[in-house]
């Protein structure tokens, strides 16, 4: 039976490596749907797939996980394609307007924490979070609640009692309990919401597990390294090109001291491509899986435990449910203003 796998940000970077990666493996028994919000980047990246594997079935959907309604939408579209979903990876993320500490970086680079400032991007980079059309802050919109929305829209294709279904995070080192704060999920207060939203993605996948295991369902998390992708330029935007000239070669010395740099969008879907090959059931809810590569260029996949609680996990569970309660109040009030308005015309 074909195997059925949705990829949330699939038109680049990561998220399009693992879908060359899948392909590679195996291209007959697969169905591959590509989730975008730019529609010419996905066919250009439909294109390319189809290119190296020409049988492969790889569809498009249109997808932008900071729109309630683009989700829902989507959704309803999943739902008249496929009668079921057998993994669906929540890969699409962003990084808005990074600023970057850049005396602290090049004071970093020169200490003893420069694999661990790299690695984690901790104390030199913060960011500025937008509003959503919704209202929501962009950053938790698009990282974790409109994928937590995604899921529960889902569920009749991603639970069956018969069958597991696997849910898989991209979520980052750069994951900080001390960006997250319980009664700010959207970190509205705060500088770090990239960080804030990784977090508490760690979260969300342990309260899957708890509610959902049983429907068949499973949740896991991967971090892939530190990784050259856009949202990893997008951080340096104003760097001149002879720059990343000068940093590339420092990148792939250090990568000989620390195997967290994975670099290539390749190397960084290894934990993603691993968990592929796994039984869901099997895996530790409690556990990172993090791609991770050898000075001799080897890849690997190593779980490491997660810094979070089931209290925790649970608390942030709840408030999404209630905050999807508010949506789907909104989106029905609007619905019937919207049906009011066609009657009296």
């Amino acid at each position: 039976m074909n195997k059925v796998i949705l990829v949330t940000g699939a038109n680049s970077g990561i998220g399009l490596a693992l879908c060359e990666r899948l392909l590679s493996q195996d291209t007959e028994s697969l169905q591959l749907c590509l989730a975008c919000r730019n529609m010419r980047r996905a066919q250009a990246a439909r294109s390319a797939l189809l290119a190296s594997h020409p049988a492969a079935q790889v569809a498009l959907l249109q997808l932008d996980t900071s729109s309630i309604s683009s989700v829902m939408a989507a959704a309803q579209e999943v739902k008249l394609r496929y009668n079921r979903l057998d993994y669906l990876y929540l890969n699409a993320g962003i990084m808005p307007n990074p600023q970057f500490d850049v005396k602290a970086f090049f004071k970093g680079l020169f200490s003893s924490r420069v694999v661990a400032m790299f690695a984690t991007a901790e104390g030199i980079l913060t960011q500025k979070d937008g509003i959503t059309p919704d209202g929501l802050q962009e950053v938790f919109a698009t990282n974790l609640f409109g994928h937590f929305l995604l899921i529960r829209e889902l569920e009749p294709v991603l639970c069956h009692a018969s069958q597991t279904s696997q849910l898989i995070w991209t979520s980052s080192s750069n994951a900080h309990r001390s960006a997250f704060n319980l009664e700010d999920i959207q970190h509205q207060g705060g500088t770090q919401p990239y960080s804030s939203s990784k977090y508490a993605s760690d979260l969300l996948s342990l309260a899957l597990n708890t509610h959902y295991n049983k429907q068949g369902l499973f949740s896991s998390v991967i971090c892939p390294g530190f990784v050259m992708t856009n949202l990893t330029y997008g951080i340096l935007p104003s760097f001149p090109a002879f720059l990343w000239t000068v940093l590339m070669p420092i990148f792939w010395f250090i990568r000989m001291f620390t195997n967290t740099f994975t670099l290539t969008p390749h190397n960084g879907a290894e934990a993603l491509f691993w968990l592929f090959k796994q039984k869901p059931e099997s895996l530790d809810p409690q556990a990172k899986y993090h791609s991770l590569t050898s000075w001799l260029g080897n890849n690997y996949t190593q779980p490491r435990k997660m810094d979070i609680d089931l209290e925790t996990s649970e608390a942030l569970y709840e408030k999404l449910l209630q905050m999807e309660s508010e949506v789907r109040k909104t989106l029905g009030e609007k619905q019937k203003k919207s049906q009011h308005a066609l009657g009296s015309s």
